[in-house]
C-alpha cells in the first residue's frame, strides 16, 4: 500500500431507472497474456501473426503420451505481477483440469489454477481525479493456458482452427466487485495494464487478444452495497451477468452502460435477471445472451494429475522482488516531489513506461519543469498530430535535451528554441552544431540590442507617446525590435531597454 496516497474514493454511478435510483456493482476477470517466449507448457514460440498453426508443439496439439512441463519463467512473471499489485504470494499452489469441450481446445480441459492459485489478495489503486481514487481490491491471480481460436468467416460452409494461441500462458486477475461504474472499470483496466507494462509481464496489446476482460455487471437499490460491505453477503447485490471477452476500454465502458439499463428494465417491468454468460455486440451497441452462467462444478474441476503441485521457495521471491522496477504510483509521486511537477502533468508523463523514460532522459541534470513542458507540448503534442510514439520520434531524448540546455546557457530564446526543434523534427542534427552553423545563436550584446531599441524609438514618435500614456503599448517596441534582429535578441533585454528608454 502507498503511504503517500491520501484520496477520497468516487461516488458510485447512479442510473435513474422509471420507478427509482440504482447503483451498479460491478467486478472484473482480466486475461493478461504473459510476456514470454515459449508457452506455459511447451517450448513452442508465442509470437503472434505467424502462419496459422505454425507455433503449436505436440504437447499443445494434446497429442496420445504428451505430458506438460511448467515455464519457470511463466511462474517468476507471475510472482512479479502479483508483488507490483502488493498481493500475497502462494509458496504452493496447484493446476487442475477445468472440462470443457470446444474446437480450439484439443485437449478437451484448460489447466488452469481454481483451488490453490499462485497469488492471493492484493489491489489497485485507481485514479479517477487529483485527489480521487477508487481501491479496488484483488481477489486471486491464477496461471492458466489460452485456448485457440476458431474462424468463421473464411469459408460459408467450414469453420477453421488455428492452434497458435492453444497453451500461450494467462494471468487471470480477479477483482472484488470494488468498481462502481464504467469509466471506473475502464480505468481500472488501464491501470492494471500500465502496471504490467512497467513489470514487462504483459505488453497490454488489446487488439492483439494479449489483455482482455470479462466485465461482472449488477445493480442495486442505494444503500444495498454497504450493507454488502458489513457483511460480505451477496444477497444484497443483485444478480450479475458476465460479459465475455471485452479488449476495448470504450466498449467496457459501452457494454457496462447497456448492461445495467437492460437489468434495471427487467427488475422494474417486475422480472428477474437470469444470471448468464453475455457478449457485446459493438455495431448495435448492445449485449445479448451467449450461454447460462457456469458454476465450477459445471466443470468438473480435479486436481491435474500430470503435474505436481508447485513449490516455490521465500529466496526466489524475495530474489524478484529486489528486481522490481519502480512502479507507476510511486514514479508519479517522485515527479511531483522532488521536480516539482503538477499531479497532471506527472500523470501524462507517467502513462505509459516508454513516455516516462524518455522523460527521465531529458530531464536528468536539468529542470524538470522545462522538461516536463518540452516533452509534453512540444514532443508529444508533434507526435499525437503525426500518429508516432516516442520509439519512433524523429527527435531523441539527448536532441531535446540539447535545446533545453542551449536554452538554459542564453544561447537561443524560446522563440528560437522553438524553430530548431522543427530543424531537428525534420533534419535531425546536433542542436548545438545547428545553431552555430546557421547563425542562430541570440543576441545578447547588450550595445548591439540598445542601438536597435533606439533605432525603432526614433522611427516611431507616435507609438512612443502612446507608450507612455499606456505602458502596456511598450510590448509593440518589443516586438518590432525581436523582429529587426531575426528574433535572436535576448527579450529579457529587449524588454528591459525599451521600459528604460521610454522612462516606464
Amino acid at each position: 500500500m502507498l503511504d503517500h496516497l491520501s484520496f477520497t474514493a468516487p461516488q458510485p454511478k447512479t442510473i435513474a431507472g422509471a420507478k427509482g435510483d440504482w447503483e451498479l456493482v460491478i467486478g472484473l476477470e482480466v486475461h493478461a497474456q504473459v510476456a514470454s517466449n515459449a508457452k506455459l507448457f511447451s517450448g513452442a514460440s508465442t509470437g503472434f501473426g505467424a502462419e496459422p498453426n505454425s507455433h503449436v508443439a505436440f504437447v499443445d496439439a494434446a497429442m496420445p503420451g504428451m505430458l506438460p512441463v511448467i515455464n519457470e519463467f511463466c511462474v517468476a512473471q507471475a510472482v512479479r505481477t502479483g508483488l507490483g499489485l502488493k498481493a500475497a504470494i502462494n509458496l504452493r499452489s496447484a493446476f487442475d483440469r477445468k472440462n470443457y469441450f470446444y474446437p480450439d481446445l484439443p485437449q478437451g480441459y484448460q489447466i488452469s489454477q481454481l483451488y490453490h492459485p499462485i497469488v492471493g489478495e492484493g489491489e489497485v489503486i485507481v485514479d479517477m481525479a487529483p485527489g480521487v481514487a477508487r481501491r479496488v481490491r484483488i481477489e486471486r491471480i491464477h496461471l492458466e493456458q489460452d485456448a485457440g481460436k476458431s474462424i468463421h468467416d473464411m469459408d460459408p460452409t467450414m469453420s477453421f482452427v488455428d492452434l497458435n494461441r492453444t497453451g500461450v500462458a494467462l494471468m487471470e486477475i480477479v477483482s472484488r466487485p470494488d468498481i462502481r461504474g464504467p469509466e471506473e472499470a475502464a480505468a481500472y483496466v488501464a491501470k492494471l495494464r500500465q502496471i504490467m507494462r512497467y513489470l514487462g509481464t504483459c505488453d497490454g496489446n488489446m487488439q492483439n487478444g494479449n489483455l482482455r476482460a470479462d466485465v461482472n455487471v449488477s445493480v442495486c437499490p442505494p444503500g444495498a452495497y454497504e450493507r454488502y460491505q458489513e457483511t460480505q453477503d451477496f444477497s444484497h447485490l443483485g444478480t450479475r451477468c458476465e460479459i465475455k471477452n471485452m479488449n476495448s476500454l470504450r466498449f467496457i465502458q459501452a457494454a457496462i452502460e447497456y448492461e445495467a439499463r437492460r437489468q434495471i428494465a427487467i427488475i422494474e417491468d417486475g422480472g428477474t435477471v437470469v444470471q448468464e454468460t453475455r457478449l457485446y455486440d459493438p455495431d448495435k451497441g448492445e449485449t445479448r445472451s451467449m450461454r447460462s452462467k457456469e458454476e465450477a462444478h459445471d466443470y468438473r474441476y480435479f486436481p491435474d494429475p500430470d503435474l505436481l503441485p508447485l513449490d516455490i521457495e521465500q529466496a526466489w521471491v524475495d530474489d524478484i522482488a529486489r528486481s522490481m522496477p519502480e512502479l507507476p504510483d510511486e514514479k508519479k509521486a517522485r515527479f511531483v516531489q522532488d521536480m516539482g511537477l503538477s499531479e497532471y502533468d506527472a500523470g501524462v508523463l507517467t502513462a505509459e513506461v516508454e513516455n516516462a523514460d524518455f522523460f527521465e532522459a531529458v530531464a536528468k541534470g536539468r529542470d524538470g519543469k522545462q522538461a516536463a513542458n518540452w516533452v509534453i507540448n512540444e514532443l508529444f503534442g508533434r507526435l499525437n498530430k503525426e500518429g508516432l510514439t516516442v520509439e519512433t520520434s524523429p527527435v531523441s531524448a539527448g536532441q531535446l535535451g540539447g535545446v533545453i540546455d542551449l536554452i538554459a546557457t542564453g544561447d537561443i530564446s524560446g522563440k528560437i528554441a522553438k524553430d530548431l526543434f522543427e530543424i531537428l523534427w525534420t533534419e535531425g542534427g546536433d542542436p548545438a552544431q545547428i545553431v552555430e552553423s546557421r547563425g542562430m545563436k541570440q543576441v545578447t550584446d547588450l550595445g548591439a540590442i540598445e542601438a536597435a531599441v533606439d533605432a525603432i524609438i526614433a522611427a516611431n514618435p507616435a507609438q512612443v507617446e502612446k507608450a507612455r500614456a499606456n505602458p502596456k503599448l511598450a510590448g509593440w517596441f518589443v516586438g518590432q525590435v525581436l523582429k529587426a534582429t531575426g528574433g535572436k535578441a535576448n527579450p529579457a533585454a529587449v524588454n528591459d531597454l525599451v521600459a528604460k528608454k521610454l522612462g516606464l
